[in-house]
This record gives structure tokens, C-alpha cells and sequence, in this order.
């Protein structure tokens, strides 16, 4: 990790989890991430989930949510590390590739939905106000490989701000909602779901 530029760690918890999860899948070719900051869970996921002969897709206008804004960080300088970090990658692993796109989810999601695309794993870690959390999820679902799994990360998400704009009631509403289309996987700082088969 020594070549990669990293200046926070908002993952490093995480995979011990996601390892477990990824033990499960059938398929793991087609990634989608909904908020990829400087790429630190990027370069995991491809690293150690991704297939070789895989795509993770990474969506992101790299403006920042609400919570950059009052931490003061500088948006430019995250995508700029993005960059690096995926180049980075990229020399070490050049069978596994990354696919950046600027703009906003739900202007990328209406047109993934129009090309067909599928994906196997879809990582929801964008815009934390809860309207936008449950767009996202419901234009990724139909995405969604069946036997593929969705994560929400922040789920529980501890901040003193009105839970409106949390994920949490978000990520509640459309578990309930799609209940009999998925599994709970793990229900912990992150929300983990994985489709059903049929």
C-alpha cells in the first residue's frame, strides 16, 4: 500500500466482514461503487474481491456530501488521489480495471439501466441524505445480479444531525420494501444484502 496516497481511513474495518461475503458469491466480475472519495475500498475490492477479466465501475462527482463540507475537505485533492491510486493499481494489476465516471448517481444509474448493464456486487456509499440513498438503492436494485449483494455503508452512522440525513431510514424503507427479493446478510455498521436467486 506504500505507493497509494490515502488521508482517511473510513474502510480498514470493513473486510474481514466483506471477505466472508465474497466467500458466498457466485459471480464476481461486474462491480459498481456509488462514491469512491481517494478509491481506498476501490483498490481493495480489486485487489482482493474483483475476478480477473473484471470491471468495477466508480461513480462520483467528486464535489463532496454534506459531511465533507463540514469536515472542510478538499474535494479536488481527493479526486487527485483518486487518480493516483488508480494508476497505481492499474500497474499492478492490468487484468482487473477500474471504469471512472464522473457525474451524478442518478444520472449514471438511469443510464446503466438503458445499456443492460449488470453487476455482481454494487457498493452504495454516496450521498448520505436519505432521499438520495433510497434513489440510489432503487435504481441499483434492478442492476443487481441475482445472488449478487448490495452493501449500504454508514448504516448506523452515529452523527448529531437529523436522521434525514442519515442512510439508515433510507436503507430500513427499502428493506422492507424488497423484502422477499433479498436476504439480510449483516446488519452491523454497514447494511450487507444479497439478492435472491429466484
Amino acid at each position: 500500500m506504500s505507493d497509494y496516497k490515502f488521508t482517511k481511513d473510513w474502510f480498514s474495518w470493513a473486510p474481514p466482514i466483506w471477505k466472508q461475503v465474497f466467500e458466498q458469491m457466485p459471480r464476481r466480475k461486474h462491480f459498481l461503487e456509488i462514491g469512491s472519495f481517494e478509491g481506498r475500498s476501490t483498490v481493495w475490492l480489486v485487489e482482493n474481491a474483483l475476478e480477473d477479466g473484471g470491471e468495477i465501475v466508480c461513480v462520483d462527482t467528486w464535489q463532496g456530501g454534506e459531511e465533507h463540507v463540514r469536515q472542510g475537505l478538499n474535494m479536488n485533492y481527493a479526486e487527485q488521489n483518486f487518480d493516483h491510486n488508480m494508476r497505481v493499481l492499474k500497474d499492478n494489476f492490468q487484468d482487473r480495471w477500474v471504469n471512472k465516471i464522473k457525474e451524478k448517481s442518478v444520472d449514471a444509474l438511469v443510464g446503466f439501466y438503458t445499456e443492460g448493464s449488470r453487476f455482481d456486487f454494487i457498493y452504495i456509499d454516496g450521498s448520505h441524505i436519505a432521499a438520495d440513498v433510497i434513489t440510489d438503492a432503487c435504481l441499483a436494485w434492478p442492476l443487481l445480479n441475482p445472488g449478487g449483494v448490495m452493501v449500504f455503508d454508514d448504516y448506523r452512522w452515529g452523527e448529531p444531525i437529523p436522521e434525514t440525513h442519515k442512510p439508515k431510514m433510507a436503507v430500513d424503507a427499502f428493506v422492507g420494501i424488497f423484502q422477499e427479493q433479498l436476504y439480510v446478510v449483516n446488519s452491523g455498521y454497514q447494511m450487507i444484502i444479497q439478492k435472491r436467486e429466484a
